[in-house]
């Protein structure tokens, strides 16, 4: 019997750009970023829905700027390089639909003034000069951040290296290096761990869509040798490592014509690949008020911090928020076992150096700007990327200190 303690296998997908909940993903950051550049104050809340010839655009945004939505939505189809309808897809040809309202007046109501602001009004005390407080989470929900060890942007290796494929993939295709490519596609990739350190990969899977004269041995062929072997290093593979590249034999009818899309269906692609928990809600096509994204940015920025500063070698953090509430209800973390100091004392460092409120974290994270489209594929965490403020580990050398490590 396999001792999971000692050794098992754990696997983690990614999806390229023009996969259909990628396709959604990236129009609804798209549609944030354009009104971002005008109205950093503005709220949106959109979701996408793609399908045969059809985007449907639908949510509720409140701005005093205007944005061309059907523009937008055919300019990122075609950076996506669905340009012509035998690729699934056509940027310039398709229907766009759209329904929106603005933010409802109940939801509103608690993001313009907190409940701690609302409580100190009724005992007759000015707190509106704390304009941070005044902020209300724009929806309740639980958050999670995680950080580890496994690669040298503290995260797990089997999202890391899914990732690395898809991208290889999307630039092979666009620099014509495999000219054959399409945009639609996937891969997955599972690592043998043993006594929970990465030893090597068991199986790659890799699905990319192509031109159909194309034939089977000669893709398996060039993604093995220009993606795969160009993006994994060689201490992860063996002779017992197994490939599947387009294990049907064909992938020829791709995008949304093969498969309707949808925002926020890649959850787990965005986050940590299924290590760790998740709290449920999706971050794309929404502004920092909502705390499913900008507190899963807090969350990530603390877990790195943490096992950067050598507090812990694997850390989660969960963050959980009341609509209109500024402060959290909750903070739960686990070090897993690895933690140098006791749980109870990173716990008080986090209070001490980290503001959850969510107009303190929209604020130090810089969260008020036209970045979030190029978030919405190939994961929100791990990149280096200056923009990615999430991802700096500017408090690592001051927790390490007051920790005493």
């Amino acid at each position: 019997m396999l001792d999971l303690k000692n050794k098992y296998l754990f696997t983690s997908e990614s999806v390229t750009e023009g996969h259909p909940d990628k396709i959604a993903d990236q129009i609804a950051d798209a549609i944030l970023d354009s009104i971002y550049e005008k109205d950093p104050y503005g709220r949106v809340a959109v979701e996408t829905l793609v399908a045969t010839g059809l985007v449907m655009v639908a949510g509720q945004i409140t701005t005093s700027c205007y944005v061309d939505i059907p523009k937008i939505v055919r300019q990122t189809l075609r950076d996506i390089g669905y340009t012509r309808a035998k690729y699934g897809f056509d940027g310039d040809t398709c229907a766009v639909l759209t329904s929106i309202d603005e933010q409802s007046n109940d939801i509103a109501l608690g993001v313009n003034k907190s409940l701690e602001v609302k409580e100190e009004e009724k005992k007759k005390v000015d707190k509106t000069k704390n304009d941070i407080e005044n902020t209300g989470a724009g929806d309740q929900g639980m958050m999670f951040g995680y950080a580890c060890r496994e690669t040298p942007e503290l995260m797990p290796l089997p999202i890391m290296l899914a990732h690395k494929i898809t991208y290889r993939l999307a630039e092979v295709r666009k620099k014509k290096i495999i000219p054959y490519l399409r945009p639609d596609g996937k891969s997955q990739v599972t690592v043998e761990y043993e006594n929970g350190n990465p030893k090597r990969v068991e199986a790659i899977v890799v699905a990319a869509q192509h031109h159909p004269d194309i034939p089977s041995e000669t893709i398996q062929k060039d993604i093995i040798e220009k993606v795969i072997n160009y993006v994994i290093p060689d201490k992860y593979l063996d002779k017992n490592t197994k490939y599947f590249i387009n294990a049907t034999g064909r992938f020829v009818i791709g995008g949304p014509q093969a498969d309707t899309g949808v925002t926020g269906r890649k959850i787990i692609v965005d986050t940590y690949g299924g290590v760790g928990s998740h709290g449920g809600g999706c971050f794309s096509g929404k502004d920092p008020t909502k705390v499913d994204r900008s507190g899963s940015y807090m969350a990530r920025y603390i877990a790195k911090n943490i096992v950067a500063a050598g507090l812990a070698d694997k850390f989660e953090i969960q963050i959980a928020y009341a609509i209109g509430v500024a402060h959290p209800v909750s903070i739960m973390l686990d070090a897993f076992g690895t933690e140098k100091i006791p749980q109870s004392k990173i716990l008080e460092l986090i209070k001490k150096n980290f503001d959850l409120r969510p107009e303190a974290i929209i604020r130090h994270l810089k969260l008020r700007r036209p970045i979030f489209r190029k978030t919405a594929v190939y994961g929100h965490f791990g990149r280096e990327d200056e923009d990615f403020t999430w991802e700096k580990i500017d408090k690592a050398e001051i927790l390490k200190k007051e920790a005493g490590l």
